[in-house]
């Protein structure tokens, strides 16, 4: 399906920041919770402490994917001098499964922006076999392009994000409380 002028990835500058154009071939379906994530929608840190439930379409259990989870944002919007920073690294996910049934091999850690508006991306990419990719050295300074070139994972098959920014009174203390 080409892509329009008015679609969420282009329009939240996913699709040049983080990724190449593609085209989605395959189903993908990220919810925390009961709440279930569309590109551009805005969910709160308290809601994505924990790793969510994916599922991931596809043709069949003998054809494996790989799910990278980025922040191109870090460490803020103004200066994503550690972007894309790596949250969440699962491979060899078959086909019509979910990432329970793949190698966690960078575990999830918890989207927790401090400054702006920070877009936290899914990018899903169909691999050319089974236990084909394997883990970085680091989560700061990650780039999905690359990772992609490295492994021979082409263009992604499936692309989901959302914006996220630190929740009104959560961390910090006040003036008063501070330690000197």
């Amino acid at each position: 399906m080409p892509r329009t002028p008015r679609d969420p990835l282009l329009v939240g500058r996913v699709i040049g920041d983080v990724m190449d154009p593609f085209v989605r071939s395959v189903p993908i379906r990220i919810a925390y919770g009961s709440r279930t994530v569309a590109n551009g929608c805005e969910i709160k840190p308290s809601a994505v402490a924990d790793h969510p439930r994916v599922e991931i379409g596809g043709d069949d259990m003998r054809t494996f994917y790989t799910l990278v989870m980025v922040d191109p944002d870090a460490p803020s919007p103004s200066d994503p001098s550690l972007g894309e920073y790596l949250h969440w690294l699962v491979t060899d996910i078959p086909g019509i499964t979910g990432t329970t049934y793949g190698q966690e091999i960078v575990t999830y850690e918890a989207p927790r922006p401090n400054l702006g508006i920070h877009r936290f991306v899914y990018v899903l990419f169909q691999q050319l076999g089974r236990q084909t990719v394997y883990a970085p050295g680091w989560r700061q300074n990650f780039n999905t392009r690359d990772f992609a070139e490295i492994y021979n994972l082409g263009l992604p098959v499936a692309a989901l994000y959302f914006n996220c920014q630190r929740e009104s009174g959560s961390g910090g203390r006040r003036r008063s409380e501070n330690i000197p």
